[in-house]
């Protein structure tokens, strides 16, 4: 029986990433370090049946059994087991959207769909328009053909025992198509599925897919029965008290996230349920959601921008050739949604139009545009009809405005997407989602660089920063609203790790110097555009060592090969420019060449911001920890682990030094510190010791309330009072001096849980702020007769 938790909800998770190298047997050996590290929960990536070798997990293709290849059940129950009897609840990443398809053996469900089509007992379980494929799924797997024959391709399929082969592709025979003197082709012809050119999944798809990924299929978890069959093992898992929560990924997808909230909440009775669900500025969760809150992007957003130097947007935007941040990101924006509606998810597109079955009379172009259109124009990933009715009301009144022809095709459409009854207004709404991922964080964020590190995953990287009255205001709401809702600041999404944004902010407070080095960088590595070339070089600074040596070569031209594809400016995914990719690798490789002007210019800049970075880093971290929220550490992050997007940001961590530098820092802790020297240690010990006192002495984090700050540099000061600690935190670090500033305590005495410094308010109702960030850039004042007990401190 597992030991009962003492809190159902986390004080703090740390994620780790369960994979074929990393099972877990692996992650039951680190439940002590996460222990001692502080941790309350540990939160596991999906651990259901994946496609063969997936290093992430979110390609299901079985969730009616734990994957073996991850450990399976038996290992899962007991590494929980493990964690439980630490005093240690287990989060589990659920994935009710889609199901992995890539090879068909794989996934049950949709071998059954393709060897016996609508008859199969699993074609409820997917969203499929049998009619569009005239009784057949479109499978685009074939490549280009020519022509005349579009699917000339068909000429290599092959007949091997009870399954039709495409090279590598698998896919299973109809019963009774198999007879004696038929081709392949012919045999083709009738299989309840057809093979066609990969380039048809833009527009003739006909099933619905996770994004535009034609390799994870839709499922229908609104019927009752796929959503019992989808949930069964996790349901399970929690009745047993193997698992205590839920992370769900991806709830836009879904065709009503609240109602499968719950449900869920139903089934759970109660349980711990946070969504993956990322709020635009100004924008909240449904207040009807029956969870805890989202995973916290709209809280990294924050905490990015309030460590962000205001001044320096100006010459960060004429860098980047921007005269009107605002008005030219929301026509960025639009730009790129409106080609993702029209390409990439046109199949979904063209689904809508079918799903409304206007009379022929209607112009079909009109139509389709109009509803692209609206995708491109919607505020917000998606609206939640009917209280989220006014963003796609605003959406319509932008279109009217842009597109005035439109209006007898919109005049149609309002009573139809604004009713939550019609099943169209539905499908828009789980379409919305995807287009705004595909053509902002796919697209956009790799395009709009007037500061890199605010181009992440639930972002504006048009608001450039927060003031501290904006930052004090959205904490106190957190706290009022969703205090036990997780906070992120790295994730297996996000586009660049904490450590990596926080050296790119530090640009913001040396603008003007970087903008001159971006120049000579321009004529010394020239590229096909200047504003990528820009995103290229602050994100190499972010992930440079600060002891002077260089990235790793081939890392570093991974990435500006990808990004350069994402952005989608001169080489794509499906059209690779070969002399745009190559001008980047030799980028790349000048960058971390041990001589010559790039290396030399990029060394000035890293070694001008590597202090003021470390010290970022830091403040960064502690900000994540003692704000309102449950923290989640991505695994790796108490110390310093500069990656960036997938999949970089899933690389192997070394718990085993890190458990060994701690055991050093709690045995003999520093008396001094040398930044960034020592800027593991430091992170570490940050990390340890505040996920300690939020887990065993939560009293100390009970509320949230802006800290008085007085003096000239008060601005540079973020303080709180979180209940009977108070945190304390500097920024913009590139220049260091605090004058008179102080910050104002409550009556009593005070030990940093830090330094172990005590700061005696009872007369003296004043701290210096450069007494209490003399060693370190941030400070946590808890009560001195509240000392750290032993568990604590284990």
């Amino acid at each position: 029986m597992s030991t009962p938790l003492a809190s159902p909800s986390p004080r703090s998770t740390y994620r780790l990433q369960i994979s074929p190298s990393f099972t877990v047997d692996d992650a039951l050996e680190v439940v002590p370090y996460l222990r001692d590290l502080g941790a309350d929960w540990v939160y596991l990536s999906p651990m259901m049946a994946s496609t063969s070798g997936s290093d992430h997990g979110y390609d299901v293709v079985d969730p009616t059994r734990v994957d073996e290849q991850r450990g399976g059940e038996g290992r899962l129950r007991r590494l929980a087991e493990a964690a439980h009897q630490a005093g240690m609840g287990v989060l589990l990443d659920a994935v009710p959207n889609h199901v992995g398809v890539a090879d068909p053996r794989q996934n049950p469900w949709w071998w059954d769909v393709l060897r016996e089509g609508q008859a199969s007992a699993s074609a409820k379980m997917f969203d499929i328009d049998w009619a569009a494929g005239e009784g057949k799924v479109l499978l685009p797997v074939l490549g280009d053909g020519n022509e005349t024959d579009p699917e000339a391709e068909l000429d290599q399929l092959r007949i091997e025992g009870e399954t039709l082969r495409y090279y590598d592709h698998v896919f299973p025979l109809a019963e009774g198509s198999l007879d004696a003197g038929l081709t392949p082709r012919e045999v083709h012809a009738r299989q309840h599925y057809r093979l066609v050119p990969w380039r048809w999944a833009d527009d003739r798809l006909n099933y619905r897919r996770f994004f535009a990924i034609n390799e994870l299929a839709a499922v229908r978890v609104e019927d009752p029965e796929v959503f019992a069959a989808v949930n069964a093992v996790t349901l399970r898992l929690l009745r047993e008290g193997v698992v205590d929560g839920l992370r769900l990924d991806h709830v836009d997808g879904l065709a009503d996230p609240g109602g499968y909230c719950a449900r869920l909440h139903e089934a759970t009775d109660g349980a711990h349920v946070v969504v993956e669900k990322i709020l635009e500025p100004g924008e909240e969760l449904p207040a009807d959601w029956l969870v805890s809150g989202t995973t916290g992007y709209e809280a990294l957003a924050v905490i990015d921008r309030v460590l962000t130097d205001p001044t320096g947007a100006e010459a960060l935007d004429a860098a980047a050739g921007q005269r009107d941040p605002a008005r030219e990101w929301a026509e960025l924006t639009h730009h790129t949604r409106l080609t993702v509606a029209r390409t990439q998810l046109g199949s979904e597109v063209n689904r809508l139009l079918r799903e409304l079955g206007w009379a022929d009379n209607v112009d079909v172009d009109a139509r389709k545009e109009a509803l692209n259109e609206l995708l491109a124009s919607l505020p917000v990933y998606r609206s939640y009809l009917p209280t989220g009715r006014a963003s796609l009301e605003e959406a319509f009144a932008a279109v009217r405005a842009r597109r005035p022809k439109l209006a007898p095709v919109l005049d149609e459409l309002h009573p139809i997407l604004t009713d939550a009854e019609q099943p169209v207004a539905r499908r828009f709404q789980q379409t919305s989602g995807a287009v705004m991922a595909k053509g902002v964080e796919d697209s956009a964020f790799y395009r709009y660089t007037r500061l890199s590190s605010l181009n992440e995953v639930g972002g504006d990287p048009s608001r450039f920063a927060v003031d501290l009255d904006e930052y004090h205001r959205a904490q106190s709401q957190r706290q009022a609203e969703t205090p036990h809702a997780m906070t992120a600041l790295s994730t297996h999404d996000t586009k660049r790790s904490e450590d990596v944004r926080a050296r790119i902010a530090v640009l913001s407070e040396c603008a003007a110097d970087w903008a001159a080095q971006l120049e000579q960088l321009h004529r010394a590595a020239p590229q096909y555009d200047r504003t990528f070339a820009k995103l290229f070089w602050e994100t190499l600074l972010g992930v440079w060592p600060a002891d002077g040596t260089a990235p790793d070569t081939e890392r570093l031209a991974d990435y500006a090969v990808k990004a350069a594809r994402e952005a989608g400016t001169a080489t794509t995914w499906t059209d690779p420019d070969d002399d745009v990719e190559q001008a980047l690798i030799r980028a790349a490789e000048a960058a971390t060449a041990g001589t010559g002007p790039v290396r030399e210019i990029l060394q000035h800049v890293s070694d001008r911001i590597s202090e003021a970075g470390a010290r970022n880093q830091l403040v960064m971290r502690f900000l994540h920890l003692v704000n309102p929220g449950a923290p989640d550490v991505y695994q790796g992050t108490e110390t310093v682990f500069p990656t960036l997007v997938d999949p970089d940001n899933r690389r192997s961590v070394d718990f085993t030094s890190r458990a060994s530098a701690l055991r050093r820092l709690e045995e003999q802790p520093p008396t001094a510190w040398t930044l960034p020297d020592d800027v593991d240690d430091a992170k570490l010990l940050i990390t340890a010791r505040t996920l300690r006192l939020r887990r065993d002495h939560p009293a100390l984090f009970t509320r949230y309330a802006p800290a008085e700050v007085v003096g000239a540099q008060a601005d540079r000061v973020i303080a709180s009072h979180r209940g009977e600690a108070v945190a304390v935190a500097g920024r913009w670090w590139l220049e260091r001096y605090w004058d008179d500033t102080a910050v104002v305590l409550p009556e009593r005495e005070f030990v940093d849980a830090f330094t172990g410094t005590r700061i005696d308010a009872r007369q003296h109702r004043v701290a210096p702020v450069a007494q209490l960030l003399e060693h370190l850039p941030v400070a946590l004042l808890i009560p001195a007769s509240h000392t750290l007990t032993p568990e604590s401190q284990s």
